[in-house]
């Protein structure tokens, strides 16, 4: 069966970010980039919408790629949210970024994400691909597969223009170097089964219809978006956020009568809140479902654009997650933008509020009728202007953001 070209729900992903990070406007707004579900559930609950979107594959989704095995390599636990399974060509520059991104990514989230790798040596093109994939299998057979696999890409430049004769004295170097039995490896080297195993990766590529290298697979389906550690990241995060979003909309429990005070806890400090209850209940109402449940403890404000506005709310850190529903967009002609300290809820568009907020620095009137404003800082404004501005774009690497570390929520 050959690959077919159909834009998945990864790619997708990326296109809609690529699209809000080109706007021709000049001035930036807080966002979410939307994905539009399948289908839609509308609750018993008024002003609120639960959705139902397609999961990502699981194993036992029908799949070109055939199924991860013992006989792969693998890296993290069996049962993480995310698999990214690459084929890579030792010898492509663009397959050892894309290792290194990997390789990241597994440090970083080492209990949800599990790496596979399998070789599709592009033997007709690349003079030394079939040599590294096979120093790669006989390194295995001393348990030192990884060791040799992020040398190889580690010291790519060092090698990519040796001669073959002298790049298998640079793979004899290396196997001393990682404290192999170097008569074992040579052995391993010469064995016929490991010859075929690597020829045979060649040949089911090529059956596949693999274009070239690398390829991504994330969850049993083809990933065809940019393969940066950033990119591999949103993604990623977007999937392991999954398993904390909810199915069902937040109990309407707030008491429109009553006084609510939240205090945003962060790194940099105190921030207090007033939320207005009785103008935006049902914002207010998910707004404290969510900080009571652990929502917004130890993530990011992920985007701070100095002189407009900070914005968090996000666990995955992408600005496209939400909490599995959308409020409706609660508008007062009486609130308005137009002094500092304001908080709203982030939106796609009108009734898509979900769990993201920012908070202005100074008026902004062009924000009017557009987004829920559910309440405005009562103190702490300069550690809001303390946060390290930051604005992701997609393909960038963008410096940590700022903490929040949990929300307290007062009644009076």
């Amino acid at each position: 069966m050959k690959i077919s070209n159909k834009i998945t729900l990864y790619t997708f992903l990326f296109l809609i970010s690529f699209a809000t990070a080109c706007s021709t406007s000049n001035t930036p707004t807080p966002s979410i980039d939307l994905v539009v579900p399948t289908n839609i559930i509308v609750p018993t609950q008024p002003a609120c919408t639960t959705l139902i979107t397609e999961p990502t594959p699981g194993a036992e989704t029908p799949s070109i790629f055939p199924p991860i095995t013992s006989e792969d390599h693998t890296r993290g636990p069996e049962d993480a949210a995310v698999t990214i399974l690459d084929y890579s060509d030792y010898q492509d520059p663009r397959s050892g970024e894309l290792a290194k991104a990997a390789k990241q990514l597994l440090e970083e989230n080492s209990n949800d994400i599990r790496v596979v790798t399998r070789p599709f040596p592009v033997i007709i093109v690349n003079d030394k691909t079939a040599i590294a994939a096979l120093a790669a299998e006989a390194s295995a057979e001393q348990g030192k597969f990884w060791e040799m696999h992020d040398l190889l890409f580690a010291q790519q430049a060092n090698w990519i223009n040796l001669s073959v004769d002298d790049f298998k004295q640079w793979i004899l170097a290396q196997v001393i170097d990682l404290g192999m039995d170097e008569e074992k490896f040579r052995a391993d080297y010469a064995r016929e089964d490991l010859i075929a195993k690597i020829q045979k990766a060649w040949d089911d590529g090529q059956q596949m219809g693999l274009p070239g290298t690398p390829i991504v697979v994330i969850n049993n389906d083809m990933y065809q978006g940019p393969r940066d550690y950033t990119s591999l990241n949103d993604i990623a995060q977007l999937i392991i956020l999954g398993k904390r979003q909810y199915k069902t909309c937040p109990p309407l429990t707030v008491k429109t009568n009553s006084q609510y005070i939240a205090t945003l806890q962060t790194e940099k400090g105190d921030v207090a809140l007033e939320l207005f209850a009785d103008k935006a209940p049902v914002t207010v109402n998910s707004f404290i479902f969510l900080a009571q449940n652990g929502w917004y403890d130890n993530i990011t404000f992920h985007r701070v654009i100095p002189t407009l506005f900070a914005q968090t709310g996000d666990p995955s850190g992408t600005g496209k997650g939400n909490p599995g529903y959308y409020l409706i967009t609660e508008i007062l002609p009486s609130l308005t933008f137009n002094s500092p300290g304001m908080v709203a809820m982030v939106n796609s568009g009108p009734d898509t509020s979900g769990g993201q907020f920012f908070i202005t620095y100074a008026p902004a009137t062009q924000f009017d009728g557009k987004y829920t404003i559910f309440g405005r800082v009562l103190t702490g404004m300069d550690v809001l202007q303390s946060l390290t501005p930051r604005d992701a774009q997609p393909g960038a690497n963008t410096p940590p953001g700022d903490k929040l570390i949990n929300i307290m929520i007062e009644e009076k």
